[in-house]
């Protein structure tokens, strides 16, 4: 038996990830995870089976293509975003 979930993230800069060549523009994208019960344990266990996000394909409006990527590196990716943003603003005087 395999669990699908999904959640959505919000990125306010570019970022990129090993399964694409592409920078990704900002915005918000649609990450999906699949997870599988390990049978034969006392007690309910999961182990993850694949994660994608979905990205917009470049020269078709409206199409989007799954791309497999580490959910640490995911992560990663979504924390050096958020780093981005905090970042204080440098003037071009300093």
């Amino acid at each position: 038996m395999s669990i699908r979930t999904s959640e959505t993230l919000n990125f306010t800069h570019p970022f990129s990830l090993a399964g694409t060549d592409e920078v990704q523009p900002p915005g918000t994208y649609t990450v999906q995870t699949e997870d599988e019960l390990i049978e034969g344990l006392s007690f309910l266990a999961y182990r993850r089976v694949a994660t994608v996000i979905l990205v917009p394909m470049r020269g078709r409006p409206g199409s989007l293509q799954a791309i497999t990527v580490d959910p640490g590196e995911l992560q990663c990716a979504l924390g050096g975003d958020r780093s981005e943003t905090k970042r204080p603003a440098v003037s071009a005087g300093s």
